[in-house]
């Protein structure tokens, strides 16, 4: 798919991902916003999968570290094909495939169940080992939040997946400066974070995580490292709807109807 079409493509997944948070009346629109050209990348340029074979040997595995955006995920896996469209309306509900946090026994696609922030790297960190022993040639790639790095866990495995020269991990930090609390440097000063990943021995890459190519090209080059690689995406939190836009307020805020049609027409214009 090219660029034009995965920006067509991501303009689909911010409306149908709103909508749905809409209608849940909860969910998390700012970070699932922040990375729809990561996800859409990923999915539909990126990946090697297979929604008709979701188990299938030899597939890459996506982990999403930040479980609460799991709206985003939902929405990439219905357009990849690994489950009905009217699914997307049970967002949260009762005994629903759809949890709030993916569920990796209810929903096809979901590789492990996530949602305890700081896990994500760990479990990458035990496939890509498995991989490796088992002489697979596919990838695991993670998509952490920036909030998300306060957490010790995520510092232990990044020291593991150097220690074991884990190169078929790629994991994309988004690195919207915004977490529940309000701005990253405030609550836990993150910077200099290029410098920490690389002191801690990983491959490292900053691009504009909006930028389809910079996506693409940024992997091509980490799938050359003998290294564990991490691209950081500079992203805007509640990327496309001004009135989300750099708000931390819109962490984990549903939208009502009206912010929805605002926030439909914007996306459409």
């Amino acid at each position: 798919m090219d660029d034009i079409l995965l920006a067509e493509q991501a303009k689909s997944v911010r409306k149908e991902l709103l909508a749905i948070i809409n209608r849940a009346g909860s969910g998390h629109p700012g970070g699932c916003l922040s990375a729809v050209e990561i996800g859409t990348a990923l999915f539909f340029r990126i990946l090697n999968h297979n929604p008709q074979n979701p188990k299938q040997v030899g597939r890459d595995h996506f982990i999403l570290s930040k479980g609460h955006c799991a709206p985003l995920l939902y929405v990439l896996l219905q357009k990849s094909g690994y489950f009905p469209k009217a699914w997307l309306k049970s967002l949260r509900k009762l005994d629903s495939p759809l949890q709030g946090h993916p569920h990796s026994l209810k929903c096809p696609g979901v590789e492990v169940s996530t949602g305890s922030l700081g896990q994500g790297l760990s479990i990458s960190c035990g496939l890509a080992l498995g991989k490796k022993m088992d002489k697979t040639a596919s990838y695991v790639y993670t998509l952490m939040g920036d909030g998300e790095l306060d957490e010790g866990q995520v510092w232990e495995a990044a020291m593991f997946a150097a220690h074991y020269q884990l190169s078929n991990i790629i994991a994309f930090v988004d690195r919207n400066s915004l977490q529940i609390d309000g701005n990253t440097e405030s609550v836990m000063s993150l910077e200099p974070l290029s410098a920490k990943w690389k002191a801690f021995g990983w491959d490292v890459h900053t691009i504009d995580g909006h930028h389809f190519t910079e996506i693409t090209d940024s992997v091509s080059k980490a799938k050359k490292s003998v290294e564990p690689s991490v691209i950081i995406c500079r992203t805007i939190k509640g990327k496309g709807v001004s009135f989300m836009e750099n708000e931390a307020e819109w962490h984990g805020k549903a939208p009502n109807e009206e912010e929805l049609q605002q926030a439909l027409k914007e996306l459409d214009q």
